[in-house]
């Protein structure tokens, strides 16, 4: 995470041919946006939600994100 929360950053996931998205944490979750073109729309999740859809991108078990809000 960077130091400054605000702060966007490239994924760690992102390749290396400009297909990628950045990442901002917020206290109550993140917002994602494609680094191409950073006046794009943002995409805003809160904290329980994110975790659900990663844990459900691992293929973990689902988390219930209202729970988690």
């Amino acid at each position: 995470m960077p130091a400054n929360q605000s702060e966007w950053f490239k994924s760690s996931y992102s390749m290396q041919n400009g297909e990628c998205v950045e990442i901002r944490y917020r206290a109550e979750g993140l917002d994602l946006r494609d680094s191409k073109d950073p006046n794009s729309p943002v995409l805003s999740f809160p904290s329980g939600a994110w975790r659900a859809f990663v844990a459900n991108v691992k293929g973990g078990p689902p988390l219930p994100a209202i729970a988690n809000r």
